[in-house]
């Protein structure tokens, strides 16, 4: 794959960055998939140092490019910061600034927020962090839009993630933004990760992990799936669980951390938009097919949940085109 035909995707890696974090970016856009009928990311590291020490010394990464690979990054993807008091390195705030001026993409993950705000890049734009320094962040940048309890913000060609694993959450969905639902959803069955949480879900602040994952739920989602076209309801849902509907959105809220009705929806809108990239003209029939009963309907859900017109998604993802 050339690089001409390829988005680039830069990692910065600093001092004291999160393995986990560098290991989501690489997993979803470094690692070569060629069971994907689209041309896939050229991607790089680069730090500002030849070697350097991360994760309290845990590992230490060498020989990777030097900063000036950020400059022709298409998406370029921020360190997070250990400590978000101390300062930032002064030679990764300016190669974020030229990103800024080239219109890269920006990305973070977890606390690396506080270094795209450090560079100066994030005025007036809307972001998350982990909710542990939401309140630091609000307190030091009181002129940018902290959103703090949602998995991941995006504003366009700045995109925050709340926390470490909300990384995959933002990466899959950048995937779909770039390539299309479909595309990601093979990424994430790849992954064995459950593409289900969009960015407005809430961090779970102060839920617990459950001692037991509710495995009865899984007969109910696939029951569902498989039948998005008809006239489904929470009530339908319920009686197929054998449990009433108080309890079944209260499992679904300690599962997901979202409704019954918004994760129906939400599998709704994601079939439509797999019948648009397979090449589906008819709005109608889309609608009909996914559930969303009305061209009207599907084209308000779309909009709010992908920032784009049926017709406008079709351009970008259809692979029929």
């Amino acid at each position: 794959m050339s690089r001409e035909s390829s988005h680039r995707v830069v990692v910065i890696v600093d001092e004291g960055s999160n393995p986990f974090e560098l290991g989501v970016a690489t997993e979803l856009f470094g690692l070569r998939r060629p069971e994907i009928p689209v041309p896939w990311y050229d991607f790089a590291l680069c730090a500002a140092v030849p070697s350097l020490r991360m994760h309290h010394g845990f590992f230490t990464l060498s020989e990777v490019a030097g900063l000036e690979a950020a400059d022709s990054a298409d998406t370029l993807i921020v360190p997070n910061r250990p400590d978000p008091a101390s300062a930032p390195n002064p030679l990764v705030l300016d190669a974020i600034r030229r990103a800024t001026k080239r219109g890269a993409r920006l990305v973070s993950f977890c606390t690396g927020a506080f270094t795209l705000a450090a560079a100066g890049v994030l005025a007036g734009r809307c972001v998350t962090t982990h909710w542990r320094w939401a309140e630091f962040f609000a307190a030091a940048y009181p002129e940018i839009r902290l959103e703090p309890d949602v998995l991941f913000v995006d504003d366009g060609d700045i995109l925050t993630a709340a926390g470490s694993a909300a990384a995959l959450d933002l990466g899959l969905y950048l995937i779909a933004r770039d390539h299309g639902a479909e595309i990601a959803n093979a990424v994430s069955r790849r992954l064995v990760f459950a593409a289900h949480r969009d960015g407005g879900q809430r961090q779970f602040v102060e839920r617990p992990v459950p001692a037991v994952v509710d495995a009865s739920l899984v007969p109910v989602l696939e029951w569902a799936q498989v039948r998005l076209d008809r006239p489904l309801t929470v009530a339908d849902l319920a009686a197929r669980a054998a449990v009433s509907q108080a309890t079944l959105h209260r499992r679904f809220q300690v599962e997901f951390g979202t409704t019954p009705l918004a994760w129906l929806t939400a599998e709704r809108v994601t079939l439509a938009c797999r019948l648009i990239e397979r090449g589906e003209l008819r709005l109608d029939t889309v609608a009909r097919a996914s559930g969303l009963g009305t061209a009207s309907n599907l084209r308000a859900q779309l909009r709010k949940r992908t920032g784009l017109t049926p017709t406008a998604y079709r351009r970008r993802f259809s692979l029929a085109t």
